[in-house]
């Protein structure tokens, strides 16, 4: 397993990676500012879970073998893209509707599955991990194992940082609920930013 002094180097790259802005927290601000609080924390944690999907898949070797192929990489960015250009623009469409019946039901399970997709069809996340956790894995011990655990970790941090991130767009919301025009605004700009992170998943080329 690897020493006390690199998994100290660990968590403390890990949290700088987590509290960097990226897509998935913009995803998580844009869910929340379109569906309030409860929204964005199952899209949080949604993602939280697409986020060990990878780490398995990382662990076990699949995700190796989709950045080593072209085909799946592309297969799987193009659907991850078009997914969440499919969401950004169900959400602008939708930004007009105030308090649907069942939307906090229903609403809250949805941004949960969709969370999941998003994360687990996007093959940047796998690269990401592909690329970062080896750095602190000790190779003469069992790799899949500390690639499980580091990895558990970090997405753990990731997940934290998003609740944090969901609270803040949650009070920034609330701020603005006696004015449905600006809601509506905010909503729009919502889908706005998951067509924006599709597009550019889209455009995202595979190392090597």
């Amino acid at each position: 397993m690897t020493d006390f002094q690199t998994f100290l180097l660990f968590l403390v790259a890990a949290l700088l990676v987590a509290i960097t802005p990226g897509p998935g927290m913009l995803y998580v601000a844009a869910r929340t500012l379109a569906g309030g609080r409860s929204e964005g924390l199952a899209s949080s944690f949604g993602t939280g879970v697409g986020g060990f999907v990878h780490v398995i898949a990382g662990a076990v070797g699949i995700s190796a073998l989709v950045m080593a192929s072209a085909e799946a990489f592309n297969v799987l960015k193009i659907a991850g893209a078009f997914y969440l250009i499919w969401l950004g623009f169900k959400t602008w469409r939708e930004a007009g509707i105030v308090d649907p019946i069942g939307v906090e039901t229903t609403g809250i399970g949805r941004a949960f599955r969709e969370g999941i997709l998003v994360e687990a069809l996007n093959p940047k996340t796998a690269a990401f991990f592909l690329a970062f956790i080896p750095q602190f894995v000790d190779p003469s011990a069992n790799v899949a194992r500390q690639f499980t655990i580091l990895g558990i970790i970090s997405v753990v941090l990731n997940t934290g940082v998003d609740v944090v991130v969901t609270y803040w767009a949650a009070s920034a919301r609330a701020g603005l609920a006696k004015r449905p025009s600006l809601i509506v605004k905010m909503r729009q700009t919502s889908g706005a930013v998951m067509c924006g992170l599709g597009a550019s998943l889209l455009l995202a080329r595979r190392a090597g």
